[in-house]
C-alpha cells in the first residue's frame, strides 16, 4: 500500500534561489493578456498560435520547494481567464482495486518468492545498494526495487517535504472556482494500472534503482537546483538534474506501455486542442515535454510554431 497508492494518486520523488522576477514576453510571443499574466507567474511554458486561438503550455514538476520564488497566484488569474483547461491523466480507483492491494500488497512491497536483492543486481549495484543500507540504518535485501528507490528519494533527499502549491494544483482549483470547462489528458482504470505494475518483473525497476541511488549519492543540494533552474527557464538542466533523472527512470514514465500511453495522449489532446477557439491552457509534467523525443519534440516535428525557453 505504500507504494501503490501515492503513484495512483498521482498516476509517479544547495544552490540559492533567484529573487522572483516576471520574465519578459519575447518579441514572437502573441500579444495576449493571458499569456502575458501565465508568464509572470513565473513557471516555465510554451506557447502556441492556431489560426483560432492560443495553447499554453505549462512544464510542472512535482514537490517544488517553498523556498521557490514562483506566483502561483499569476497562474491561477490566467486560468480564470481560460477557455479551456487540460490537466494530467487521471487513475480511477474502484473498491475493488484498494481491495486487491489490502490483499497482495506483500507482491507489490516484496521481491517474488523469497528471493534477495543480489540475486538480480551487478556486485556493484549490490555494494551502492549495500552501503547506502547500512549508512541509513535500512534492509533493502527483500523489498521491492521500486518501493527502495521511492523510499530512499523521499528518506533521504526528502524531497516531497515543505513543497509549495504545485501549477495543476493551482490551475485545477481556480478552473473549478471560474468554472472553466476542464478535461483530463485520458482516464486510466486503476485496475490497469495495477495489472500493469504486478506484471513487471524486478529486473524491470533496476534503472530505477540505479538512478535513485545515483541521486542520493548526489546530495540534499539537488532538489533545490532542480527547482532553482525549474525557475530560472533552464529547462536542460531541470532534465540533467539527478532526481529529476531519476523521476522519470522509475515507474509508470519508464514503463514501455504505461509511459509511452501517458506520453502519446498528450501530443493527440494538443493537436486536437489546436484546432479549438479561444484560449487552451494545459498543465503538462516537464519530463514529458521536454525530454527527448518528448511532447514538444513531436509537435516541432508536425510543424507547430512553438515559442518559449529552449528545452535541448
Amino acid at each position: 500500500m505504500r507504494i501503490i497508492l501515492p503513484v495512483l494518486g498521482m498516476a509517479a520523488l544547495l544552490a540559492a534561489p533567484l529573487a522572483a522576477q516576471d520574465p519578459a514576453p519575447s518579441e514572437n510571443a502573441p500579444e495576449n493578456a493571458i499569456v502575458v499574466t501565465a508568464q509572470r507567474s513565473g513557471a516555465p511554458m510554451w506557447t502556441i498560435d492556431t489560426p483560432t486561438g492560443t495553447i499554453i503550455l505549462v512544464g510542472e514538476i512535482r514537490a517544488i520547494p517553498k523556498s521557490t520564488p514562483w506566483e502561483p497566484a499569476r497562474l491561477e488569474e490566467a486560468t480564470k481567464q481560460a477557455d479551456r483547461v487540460i490537466l494530467g491523466a487521471k487513475p480511477k480507483v474502484s473498491p475493488g482495486d484498494v481491495l486487491r492491494l489490502i490483499f497482495s500488497g506483500s507482491k507489490f512491497t516484496k521481491l517474488p518468492e523469497k528471493t534477495v536483492a543480489s540475486e538480480y543486481l551487478t556486485s556493484d549495484q549490490w555494494a551502492r545498494l549495500q552501503t547506502l543500507g547500512t549508512a541509513h540504518d535500512e534492509d533493502y535485501s527483500r523489498q521491492s526495487f521500486l518501493l527502495t528507490s521511492f523510499e530512499m528519494l523521499r528518506k533521504q533527499l526528502r524531497f516531497n517535504r515543505d513543497t509549495a502549491d504545485e501549477p495543476s494544483d493551482v490551475v485545477r482549483k481556480a478552473a473549478d472556482k471560474a468554472e472553466v470547462p476542464t478535461t483530463r489528458a485520458a482516464s486510466l482504470r486503476g485496475e490497469d494500472i495495477i495489472d500493469n505494475l504486478a506484471d513487471a518483473p524486478p529486473t524491470a525497476h533496476i534503472a530505477c534503482l540505479d538512478a535513485a541511488m545515483d541521486a542520493v549519492e548526489a546530495g540534499p543540494d539537488i532538489v533545490e537546483q532542480r527547482a532553482t533552474n525549474w525557475r530560472r527557464y533552464k529547462i536542460p538542466a531541470v532534465m540533467a538534474n539527478p532526481l529529476e533523472a531519476a523521476l522519470g527512470q522509475c515507474w509508470p514514465w519508464a514503463d514501455d506501455t504505461l509511459g509511452s500511453e501517458l506520453r502519446t495522449i498528450w501530443v493527440d489532446r494538443i493537436a486536437e486542442a489546436s484546432t479549438a477557439k479561444g484560449t487552451t491552457l494545459a498543465v503538462v509534467p516537464l519530463r514529458v515535454l521536454a525530454e527527448s523525443g518528448g511532447v514538444l519534440d513531436q509537435l516541432d516535428a508536425r510543424g507547430f510554431d512553438i515559442a518559449g525557453p529552449p528545452w535541448k
